[in-house]
């Protein structure tokens, strides 16, 4: 790939990250934030990228294509693409083994071939993290990509099973054939924008023009280089934030960067591998 390319990218959560927990958040308040989520802030999103004429990735948990049959349909409808984000919004690490995890990626899998007539080709851990089984069990239920890894910032590379015991060196393990596409908390609109718990909302306009200066040394430094960003619909949804995101993207389309999603970008590395 010759040319720097950014991925919207899209955590279309809903209610289920606030229900899926024990820790005290499951309230009609935080519940009311995935509602506007859902039923604001995702068409309002939906709208922009229309007028940009771009197409994104969505991950989508199973919940949430199944409590929000019309607005998740809506999200295919107007091409974009689907990726896994599992069916409860459970991390991966909580879950209590191996086989109540994959039930999760397979009940997660259903609701996507259930919203699109299709297997995902791509994973969002609802965490950005991995439990010790996720990484098999993503191969065996045969992702091609996934995006949760930081071990790069605009690089995709290879998955791999390291190992860190806590009294001996890091063992890194073999490349798997499943490709990371990095991202960053940097690069994530939830730790500025959203309150939670201790964190308050910062300045979108500073966000924005973080995301730009980030977006500016990639250009001049890393040739074929992978910009993605996170959002999500009850963060992004909201104003001034997707006013900010619609300069945004105009910037970028008079940049010498491509909009593209994820799914495009790990075939085409996938396929360049492979030759």
């Amino acid at each position: 790939m010759g040319d720097a390319t950014v991925c919207l990218s899209f955590d279309f959560d809903a209610v289920s990250p606030w229900i899926h927990v024990d820790d005290g958040r499951n309230s009609p308040a935080n519940r009311s934030r995935g509602l506007f989520g859902a039923e604001v802030g995702a068409p309002r999103l939906l709208d922009v990228l229309a007028d940009h004429d771009v197409s994104t990735t969505w991950f989508v948990p199973g919940h949430t294509i199944e409590s929000f049959p019309d607005v998740a349909g809506d999200v295919v409808d107007r091409g974009h693409e689907i990726g896994h984000h599992g069916w409860s919004h459970t991390p991966p690490g909580n879950f209590e083994n191996r086989a109540a995890e994959r039930r999760d990626l397979e009940r997660g899998i259903e609701a996507i071939e259930d919203l699109t007539g299709e297997r995902p080709d791509g994973y969002r851990s609802p965490s950005w993290d991995y439990s010790e089984h996720t990484l098999d069990l993503l191969l065996e239920l045969g992702f091609e990509w996934a995006s949760n890894g930081m071990a790069r910032d605009f690089e995709p590379y290879p998955a791999r099973a390291d190992r860190a015991p806590v009294d001996g060196p890091y063992e890194r393990g073999e490349p798997t054939e499943l490709l990371e596409v990095p991202i960053s908390w940097h690069r994530d609109d939830y730790p500025w924008l959203a309150f939670s718990g201790e964190r308050s909302k910062r300045s979108v306009a500073d966000l924005f023009d973080e995301w730009r200066r980030s977006l500016e040394w990639m250009l001049d430094n890393v040739g074929d280089g992978v910009f993605v960003l996170t959002m999500h619909p009850q963060v992004m949804g909201r104003t001034p934030n997707v006013a900010h995101l619609d300069e945004f993207i105009a910037d970028v389309q008079a940049s010498d960067a491509t909009l593209r999603t994820i799914g495009e970008v790990a075939t085409e590395r996938n396929e360049s591998e492979r030759q």
